[in-house]
């Protein structure tokens, strides 16, 4: 089970300073978000290439309620409503930046009116307020930005 995380407004200020893949965070609105995540390569020298794996940004007021509600219970430390919840997440897609397996843990985010699961993830990673938000099932991901 994880251990409970700073809380979300302690991490605005850490957060605001990060800057994700591509360049540094700034808000947009819903519908300008990034879909999907691309990549990009850029040549490193005359003989090596180099691929960087771009993530979204979704403002947490974007999420849907039931997103909110798991964030809150993984900054509680649980309890979850599915064993599954906390288990280690190993980017096998590889759309999250690279780090060693253990790095990542998922966690439900319930589906309204889903006889399973669903789709819907919140992916943490160990840095603070290092959130994703999936509802494709790890097809995408997007940041979740507290900021906004």
């Amino acid at each position: 089970m994880r251990t409970p995380r700073l809380t979300r407004i302690g991490a605005l200020a850490v957060l605001a300073g990060t800057l994700l893949v591509g360049g540094p965070a700034v808000a947009a609105s819903p519908a300008t978000l990034a879909p999907a995540p691309a990549t990009a390569s850029a040549s490193v020298g005359s003989s090596t290439t180099v691929t960087v794996n771009a993530v979204g940004s979704i403002c947490y007021s974007a999420l849907p309620s039931q997103a909110h509600h798991t964030l809150d219970l993984i900054d509680a430390g649980g309890p979850f409503p599915y064993s599954q919840d906390g288990v280690v997440f190993r980017n096998q897609e590889q759309l999250l930046p690279s780090h060693t397996s253990g790095y990542y843990h998922e966690y439900t985010v319930v589906t309204p009116g889903s006889p399973t699961r669903g789709a819907r993830r919140i992916i943490t990673g160990q840095a603070v307020a290092e959130d994703y938000y999936t509802a494709d099932h790890y097809a995408s991901f997007k940041r979740v930005n507290f900021g906004c």
